[in-house]
Order: structure tokens, then C-alpha cells, then sequence
């Protein structure tokens, strides 16, 4: 009986320990040499802007490697290829699979889609919280929904972790700027050295914020409105 409750107890444990282990991000393998310097070489490419050749290195490589897919994912989102998608799927559950939600998000809110971009962002923060690009990206879907609060914790924590994060700091001037806290924005922008069509281009942004908030709320008038109107003739 003490044998058989030994056994019990050492698969119960065996299972919990599995169950630990799948939950953690996979570990992944390292490509060689030569192909961490393909890598870079695509890198520098994208990054210049020359997205068909980035793509055209990154072609060469084994498709097994999540670096390279997750490459790959970048440069065909870059492109708007729906093949983007897929690849980010795929890194769900590896060592990357932070890039591959923040890369789900981005997809999500390119569409307008900012429930799925949140859900998607907030996961990749939760599994790279200091990874600034990430926390900036989840910023810009809570603007977008207008949650200020959130966008600005978003954003400040974007801006400490990363302080030459010049994109972190435009959006925080939007924010400031829709708000109306004109001051601020200002010496924000002064700090940062955003240029004079930065700021216009977050003044631009804060306004377009503002047009659609106030298209919110006209239209949740006019459906109050309506059901007044209903309720009203319903008792005549």
C-alpha cells in the first residue's frame, strides 16, 4: 500500500513539474555564425527601408529558426502581406512569444481592431515588461480608446526605460496635447528635441482624437435621445 502511494505521489509531482514547464516560454535554437550575420544583414535592410531585399536574404534561411520567422513576419507587415499574420502566430509558445503577440497587436490595430490589439499587447507586456517598444504600441491602442490613463503609465514607463525613445516621447505630447495641457506638452517636446513637425504631427493626432471623441458622444446622445423618444410613445 506505502509503494502504491509513493507511485501516486511521484506522478502527481511529475505532472505538476510538466505542467510548470509548459507554461514557460520554449527555449530556442541559436543560429550559427553565419546565419546571425544574414540576420543582421536583413536587419539593416528593413531598417533602410529595403524591405524586398530583407526579404529575399531572409528567404535563404531555414524556416525553423523563430528568428527568421519572426524577421520574416516584420518585413511582410511592413509590406501589408496577410503571410505576416501566420508567422506571428507561430511564435506563440516558443522563446518569442512576446514578438509574436506584440506583432498580433500591431496586425490588430492597423485594422482599427483595438479590443484584440489590447488583448494581444497587454499579453506581450506581461511577458516583456521592459521592452519599451511594446509598452510604447500598448500605449497607442489605450489613445486610441481613449483610455488616458493607461496610455500615459504606458507611455512614461516606455520613456524611462528607453530615454532616447523619441516615438514614446511624441505620443506623450499627443496625450498632453489632447488634454489641453499645452505647457506640458511643450516642455516635453523641448526635452526630447522633438522637431517643429513632430509636433505638428501630434497636434494633428490630438485633434483627430478630440473629432472622434466628440462623434462619440453626439452619437451616444442621439441613442438616448431615441430611447427616450420610444419610451415616451410606448406610454401614450
Amino acid at each position: 500500500m506505502k509503494a502504491v502511494i509513493a507511485v501516486m505521489a511521484t506522478l502527481m509531482l511529475a505532472g505538476c513539474a510538466t505542467n510548470g514547464l509548459s507554461s514557460r516560454p520554449a527555449i530556442c535554437a541559436k543560429p550559427d555564425s553565419e546565419q546571425e550575420l544574414a540576420l543582421s544583414l536583413a536587419d539593416n535592410m528593413a531598417n533602410d527601408g529595403r524591405l524586398y531585399a530583407s526579404l529575399a536574404n531572409l528567404e535563404g534561411l531555414p524556416e525553423n529558426l523563430v528568428q527568421v520567422r519572426l524577421r520574416k513576419a516584420r518585413v511582410l507587415r511592413l509590406m501589408g502581406r496577410n503571410e505576416a499574420g501566420p508567422l506571428y502566430q507561430s511564435l506563440l509558445g516558443t522563446c518569442l512569444a512576446a514578438d509574436g503577440e506584440h506583432g498580433l497587436g500591431q496586425l490588430a490595430a492597423a485594422k482599427n481592431d483595438y479590443a484584440t490589439a489590447t488583448k494581444h499587447l497587454e499579453r506581450a507586456a506581461k511577458m516583456a515588461p521592459t521592452d519599451d517598444k511594446m509598452r510604447n504600441d500598448l500605449g497607442v491602442v489605450y489613445l486610441n480608446q481613449r483610455r488616458i490613463p493607461e496610455a500615459r503609465f504606458e507611455f512614461m514607463t516606455a520613456m524611462e526605460l528607453k530615454q532616447s525613445n523619441s516615438l514614446a516621447a511624441l505620443n506623450m505630447v499627443t496625450l498632453l496635447i489632447y488634454q489641453d495641457n499645452w505647457k506640458s506638452a511643450a516642455e516635453l517636446a523641448n526635452r526630447a528635441s522633438l522637431s517643429p513637425q513632430q509636433i505638428a504631427e501630434a497636434q494633428s493626432r490630438a485633434e483627430k482624437l478630440k473629432a472622434s471623441a466628440k462623434k462619440v458622444a453626439a452619437s451616444q446622445g442621439n441613442r438616448k435621445t431615441e430611447v427616450a423618444a420610444a419610451s415616451s410613445s410606448a406610454t401614450k
